[in-house]
């Protein structure tokens, strides 16, 4: 018997686990039992989540930043690449934060619910409150002066001091990069094994995704047994596609107004790794087919797709910021959270930094929102809301990922004259591998 794909295993624990609490709900000791022996497993999968934060943060951001390589040589297409890659990351944010304020999908859940849910999770929720009133009475500069860490060790002790992690990972890439090469290859080396064990260790978390969401979904049921908060759910998967779906207009847009090359010819030449991005929920994995369709079929040489799209693969992550944005604000809006205009700009620079650093891997975005959520000072127990519908939401944004890095190779492409004729001119014939 074919052993069922990752993503329907988590819908089907999603299920099972509505299903299971309804029905031992009917029973005087049901919630009691959910609370006891099943809740606890959920809390373990949220836990193993938060662990790989700060490694991965520092595996993907060291490695990224270092594979550079020469400062000199490639400063003008690094800076090109990254600042638009930085570009589109923020509008992606902002798209998205667009989208969950005028469709606010949290807003709909009652006022029972609502208490419910901070009964449930108060204890954190007046936690997260305490903090942000500290954070209103520091001086305006506070914020950049706490992004810059007196201890690394400490820093990484906590998630929610994240972005002092990620200036330490961009610093610390940015000294490999000036030592000299044999110098730092035996560091390079290092974190490419890091990295490497980080990426597995977030495959073997997934695995566990099932039970997670299986025992996470029981006791939200248990404890916030409205179908309101199902409907919102629903709202919020809703936003975040609206959301991805403009995206992809914009990059549209920005392909033809930069490249003078029409949608048709971009999303024909590009199709097949959608697809592939789709149905893997990977951009590393959909990399050798974006380099193929980018060289290939959409004229960007060689020199520029080896450099602009592994490091997109890498740093850009557009979809997966717009979802963290989307999320943030909807977990907000379900705790009852007013988000003033000053921590929407906080989840902004948070979520474009955090995606410089996140996995190009299924179910790392999920690991980033950890550092989003703490960054803006929202209960991280609100990961249980979303989570059911988080696998074929990551195979959207994947899409959202691996568009985003072709189109910022066409525009870096035109800027330096390096941008030609496909070399197979049938793009519309089906893919030749």
């Amino acid at each position: 018997m074919k052993k069922l794909a990752l993503h329907w295993q988590i819908i089907l624990g999603m299920v099972l686990g509505v299903v299971v609490a309804l029905l031992l709900n009917n029973f005087s000791w049901g919630a009691q039992f959910i609370g006891n022996w099943i809740k606890p497993f959920g809390t373990i999968f949220i836990n193993a989540l938060k662990l790989i934060a700060v490694p991965l943060i520092l595996a993907s951001l060291i490695k990224g930043v270092s594979d550079l390589k020469d400062i000199s040589s490639l400063s003008k297409m690094g800076l090109r690449t990254i600042s638009t890659y930085i570009v589109t990351t923020v509008i992606a944010v902002s798209i998205g934060l667009a989208v969950v304020n005028v469709v606010k999908p949290g807003s709909s859940i009652s006022e029972d619910t609502r208490n419910e849910l901070v009964e449930a999770y108060g204890g954190e929720a007046e936690m997260r409150k305490q903090e942000a009133a500290k954070q209103k009475e520091a001086g305006p500069l506070q914020a950049l002066v706490d992004i810059v860490p007196d201890n690394i060790i400490g820093a990484s002790a906590n998630n929610k001091n994240m972005l002092q992690v990620i200036f330490f990972a961009i610093f610390f890439g940015i000294g490999l990069i000036l030592i000299p090469e044999k110098t730092s290859k035996p560091v390079k080396d290092f974190f490419d094994g890091f990295n490497e064990v980080i990426l597995k260790m977030i495959d073997l978390i997934m695995l566990a995704a099932p039970y997670g969401v299986f025992a996470l979904l029981a006791a939200l049921v248990v404890e916030a047994p409205s179908a309101d908060l199902f409907a919102a759910l629903g709202m919020y998967a809703i936003s975040v596609v609206i959301g991805l779906a403009l995206m992809i207009c914009v990059y549209l847009l920005l392909v033809w107004i930069f490249t003078k090359k029409s949608p048709k010819y971009f999303l024909n030449g590009i199709a097949p790794a959608q697809l592939l991005a789709f149905s893997t929920s990977s951009s590393a994995a959909t990399l050798p087919v974006t380099m193929e369709r980018v060289e290939e079929h959409l004229g960007v040489k060689k020199e520029v797709t080896s450099f602009v799209l592994p490091i997109g693969a890498t740093i850009n992550m557009d979809g997966t910021s717009l979802y963290q944005a989307v999320a943030a604000v909807f977990i907000a809006q379900a705790f009852g959270m007013d988000l003033s205009i000053g921590a929407q700009l906080g989840i902004i620079v948070t979520a474009t930094l955090a995606s410089i650093g996140s996995a190009a891997v299924p179910g790392a975005g999920m690991v980033m929102l950890v550092i989003v959520l703490a960054q803006a000072g929202i209960p991280e127990a609100g990961l249980a809301l979303i989570f059911a519908v988080d696998r074929p939401l990551d195979m959207c944004r994947t899409v959202v990922n691996v568009t985003g890095d072709a189109t910022v190779s066409m525009m870096v492409a035109k800027s330096q004259g390096k941008l030609g004729e496909p070399h197979v001119k049938d793009w519309d014939d089906n893919y030749p591998h």
